[in-house]
């Protein structure tokens, strides 16, 4: 049974929609208990990996390149009890360890869960402090396979990971969860993906240039070349995400009181403001360009396979998948997503839904 501590529904969540979207997928069959090993990992437990110089999609090379990890829990004898947990936009490791621990969704008495921080978050190579000429608004594009690439060399190389028991994420993190399965089927056990779609939608697309436009219209940004942060900008860009983030129900409900907060001017002063505020103005722009799962081997569909293609079979049958989504995160609602044409065009995988009224609340399952 997974246990979640009251923390946890302080974020929105309530202990049957963790334990609905994770539960089966984490704590699955066949992964018993093992021995661990302690004195054999090949990096600090908290740090950053050195990539050199990698090669991206776009042609361009990102020099001197580095990603940010923590990890949690011991690995098995075998190596292969490893769950990632990459982060989604604005946030850093640090943001997205409320999951982790002895008995909660991501048993840390039973794997070992390497949450890692995406490219151009700040503690992974970012926009502001690369050195020139690839510094700030001349950062090179990166995307979602780039990142899960990455990370692929920082479980294999770093960690020597022979299998991951689980890749898992929210939003933007479950973008790249769905690349996981798409990149590595063969190391990738399962994926559960919350609140997060495999291509990023035309309505969400809208949301994206939104929330662009309120930071880089600041006088202050200068073209991504400031010299203090534009603070008007990134307060804008806050509050502009308030409208999006949580859904009508959850303010007309009023279940922000649930965070401790008492009126909707404390959830934009007191919730979104300092989540946003407090990070560099050129890596939250940058971040936002780089959605959508990439499709390698003539796979589309946002790198889900339709029928007409022969990976379909074999690459979701490889990878196990719960896909928990919302109905009252308005980027991410049911109607927008994949799940039919997954369903449809796999018949291996089966669909079934839950729903609630808090924050991040219904449930996709696929499997």
């Amino acid at each position: 049974m997974v246990h979640l501590a009251a923390s946890d529904e302080r974020m929105g969540w309530s202990r049957r929609d963790i334990c609905s979207a994770l539960a089966t997928v984490v704590v699955a069959p066949g992964l018993a208990m093992q021995t661990r090993i302690r004195d054999e990992i090949r990096l600090p437990r908290e740090g950053t990996f050195s990539l050199g110089d990698v090669m991206l999609e776009s042609g361009d090379v990102l020099r001197q390149a580095f990603i940010g990890y923590k990890v949690h829990g011991q690995l098995n004898a075998d190596r292969t009890n490893g769950v990632v947990y990459p982060t989604q936009f604005a946030a850093q490791h640090s943001d997205i360890e409320w999951l982790i621990g002895p008995g909660r969704a991501l048993d840390s008495d039973r794997y070992f869960i390497v949450t890692v921080d995406q490219l151009g978050n700040g503690v992974s190579s970012p926009p502001s402090n690369t050195p020139a000429p690839q510094d700030r608004s001349r950062f090179p594009a990166v995307n979602i396979r780039d990142d899960v690439a990455a990370q692929y060399r920082l479980v294999t190389e770093g960690f020597g990971l022979k299998k991951l028991a689980l890749v898992t994420g929210y939003s933007m993190g479950a973008q790249q969860a769905f690349q996981w399965a798409v990149s590595y089927p063969d190391l990738v056990e399962r994926i559960a993906p919350f609140c997060g779609t495999a291509k990023t939608t035309a309505h969400n697309r809208v949301f994206l240039e939104s929330v662009r436009t309120a930071l880089t219209t600041d006088p202050a940004w200068m073209a991504g070349d400031y010299t203090s942060p534009p603070v008007a900008g990134l307060r804008a860009l806050a509050r502009v995400y308030a409208g999006w983030g949580f859904s009508q129900p959850f303010y007309n409900q009023e279940l922000y009181r649930t965070l401790g907060l008492r009126t909707v001017d404390e959830v934009l002063t007191g919730f979104w403001e300092p989540r946003y505020m407090r990070r560099d103005a050129n890596n939250l722009v940058w971040s936002k360009n780089s959605s959508n799962v990439d499709a390698p081997e003539g796979l589309t569909f946002g790198g889900f396979a339709d029928h007409r293609d022969p990976h379909c079979q074999t690459r979701t049958e490889a990878c196990r998948t719960t896909l928990s989504t919302p109905n009252t995160k308005i980027t991410s609602r049911p109607p927008d997503l994949t799940h039919k044409k997954i369903v449809s065009s796999c018949p291996s995988i089966r669909l079934s839904t839950l729903s609630s009224n808090t924050a991040k609340p219904a449930s996709a399952a696929i499997w």
